[in-house]
């Protein structure tokens, strides 16, 4: 499915509340399984819940959830790193890595999480294209926040203490842990480990909000 089949999809949705969407049995446990709501999402677009590199043929679906208004409650998951940590610490080139092609053409759709699950919504999606001039300063600011992340790994890896990565930031991305029990180092080829657990690339409030401020 393309994104912008899925786009045209989503509209019927939008300002519905769950429980004239989803039955029950979808909407069971979707408080503590925070990724269900873009899981049941999915299902709801046509789309199959897989594990591909892309939602989508030519990009990526993204929710987060949001007060009534709009405004981002938290930050918004990639992709994890394990396998990429040696691309991450040789500054493979931004537009060239797997981290672009998650964020390159996105679908970003907010969800009121107010109230029972069964009160929830869909807000208006934002469909983010990072080729277009209109999100120009924001492909450069998270090319610049990539090498920014990049750096700071190395200097973790080479100055800290236990030797391992650490939280890293820029302006509109972040890597930080992501991984419960039982964990999941990290190895690089050139370090040997560098994590006791995984971490992630995300995105964060910010980003939502400027994506959101554009449109």
């Amino acid at each position: 499915m393309k994104l912008i089949d899925a786009k045209e999809r989503l509209h019927l949705l939008v300002g519905k509340e769950f429980g004239q969407v989803f039955s029950k049995e979808q909407l069971q446990d979707i408080i503590r399984n925070k990724g269900k709501s873009g899981q049941i999402l999915e299902l709801a677009l046509g789309l199959e819940n897989s594990s591909k590199p892309l939602d989508f043929e030519d990009g990526e679906l993204k929710t987060n959830k949001c007060d009534r208004d709009g405004n981002p409650k938290e930050t918004m998951f990639i992709t994890q790193i394990h396998s990429i940590i040696d691309e991450l610490l040789e500054q493979k080139s931004f537009y060239e890595t797997h981290v672009y092609k998650k964020i390159a053409n996105l679908l970003y759709v907010p969800i009121c999480k107010v109230g029972a699950p069964e009160k929830w919504m869909f807000l208006s999606c934002v469909h983010v294209d990072l080729s277009l001039d209109k999100y120009k300063e924001v492909r450069l600011q998270l090319e610049k926040d990539y090498y920014t992340i990049c750096k700071q790994l190395k200097i973790h890896i080479e100055t800290s203490s236990d030797g391992f990565i650490h939280t890293s930031s820029g302006e509109l991305i972040q890597i930080r842990s992501k991984d419960s029990k039982p964990y999941h180092p990290i190895y690089s080829q050139k370090y040997g480990k560098v994590s006791n657990k995984n971490h992630a690339f995300y995105f964060k409030r910010e980003f939502m909000k400027c994506i959101v401020s554009i449109n």
